[in-house]
This record gives structure tokens, C-alpha cells and sequence, in this order.
């Protein structure tokens, strides 16, 4: 399967999710929009930056993300409270990939464990993170 453009990336977003703004470059792109994982749950204003060299980044812009109940720390982030997605070494996401059926949904599923941790201090999305030091407030 072949590499997808930036321009079939960003075409490819404008037409499945009319609503959310992306600028594109010949180098990269940037998506902002807003999920709501559930009908009861909040909308986040989510940035989504990609380009050719590095893999998808999405931090979430509001509402800020935050420790649960416990004080514990958000689980499946990164520095700066980017949002750990996929696992990368096992090529979950490629560049032959459509950011619009991968990312986007991977964000509103890990939305919806991150409002269940909130709950249960329980995180239920599965996968595998790094054990990183980091205080993430």
C-alpha cells in the first residue's frame, strides 16, 4: 500500500469531518476540532499535528486534561500531555494510513477510557505504555 500525500491527508479530513479546521503544508498538517466520545460526555477541543517525518501528535486543548480522584497521574501520555495513541514500534499506525480512520477514532476511544479512569482509577484501553517520570498535573 502506498504513502498517502499530506494534500490525500488533508482532503481526505475536510471531507470526513467538514467541521474541523485543517491547514496543510507540502511538509505537514494541523487539525483542530472537537470530540464528544459519548452523548454524556464533555467535548474536547483536540490539535492533531502529522507530517511525513513524525508520527500523529494530538494534545488535548480544552478541557484541560487532569488527574482523577485518586491524584494519580493521567495514564497513556506523553510529555507535555500528548496523547499516547498507538504503539509505534509495532507499526500501528503507517503512513499508508488514513489519519481520519485511525487517529481520529483512536482519540475519541482513548477520550472515553480516560473519562472511565476518571471514575474507576482503572485505565480500561488496553495497550502499553513506557513507564516515564514525569509529573503531568
Amino acid at each position: 500500500m502506498k504513502d498517502h500525500s499530506i494534500a490525500e491527508q488533508a482532503a481526505s479530513l475536510r471531507s470526513k469531518y467538514p467541521q474541523y479546521k485543517v491547514t496543510s503544508t507540502h511538509v505537514g498538517l494541523k487539525v483542530l476540532g472537537n470530540l464528544q466520545p459519548t452523548a454524556r460526555s464533555s467535548v474536547y477541543a483536540f490539535e492533531l499535528r502529522y507530517s511525513l517525518s513524525i508520527s500523529p501528535e494530538v494534545k488535548i486543548l480544552s478541557p484541560a486534561l487532569v488527574r482523577n480522584w485518586k491524584g494519580s497521574n493521567i495514564p497513556h501520555t506523553y510529555p507535555g500531555n500528548k496523547l499516547c495513541l498507538f504503539r509505534p514500534i509495532y507499526g500501528e499506525f503507517k503512513r499508508s494510513d488514513f489519519i481520519y480512520e485511525t487517529i481520529i477514532p483512536w482519540v475519541s476511544l482513548w477520550l472515553y477510557h480516560y473519562e472511565v479512569w476518571h471514575t474507576t482509577d482503572t485505565w480500561y484501553g488496553g495497550g502499553e505504555h513506557p513507564q516515564i517520570k514525569f509529573d503531568n498535573a
